[in-house]
């Protein structure tokens, strides 16, 4: 995954922005309804040549996840016990990628008040409807 694809799928995500509150280099993905309050899923610093991202993970998967892939560790500055630093530097699918930057997503749209995740269409078993 390069860090255009990591940014335009970020951005994809309902009621998603991009914030630059630590500065012109970082990127922060948030997501907010309508104005609501906003929340940070993800970050990363797109212009390093070692891309990486920070996401929000559930403590035992964020555990899990760093014991089977050594591309995966505790997120710099941020609460290891809550992010993981994913590198996207190749070793890890573009879709495995993915999938964590929607379980970020899920994990914090899911802390938003009702009235926004109803305004954003949320819906944390989404996948399950399809069926």
């Amino acid at each position: 995954m390069d860090a255009d694809e990591l940014r335009q799928f970020c951005l994809g995500l309902p009621g998603t922005f991009e914030d630059f509150p630590f500065g012109p280099v970082v990127s922060v993905f948030k997501v907010s309804a309508a104005g609501g309050t906003a929340k940070m899923f993800a970050l990363s610093d797109l212009s390093d040549p070692d891309l990486s991202v920070s996401l929000k993970c559930e403590p035992l998967i964020a555990e899990a996840l760093r014991a089977a892939h050594p591309e995966i560790v505790g997120a710099y500055h941020l609460n290891k016990t809550h992010w993981n630093g994913v590198s996207c530097t190749g070793e890890l699918s573009a879709v495995m990628i993915r999938e964590m930057i929607e379980d970020s997503y899920d994990l914090v749209v899911a802390s938003l008040p009702l009235r926004d995740r109803i305004m954003l269409g949320w819906s944390r078993w989404a996948a399950d409807d399809d069926s």
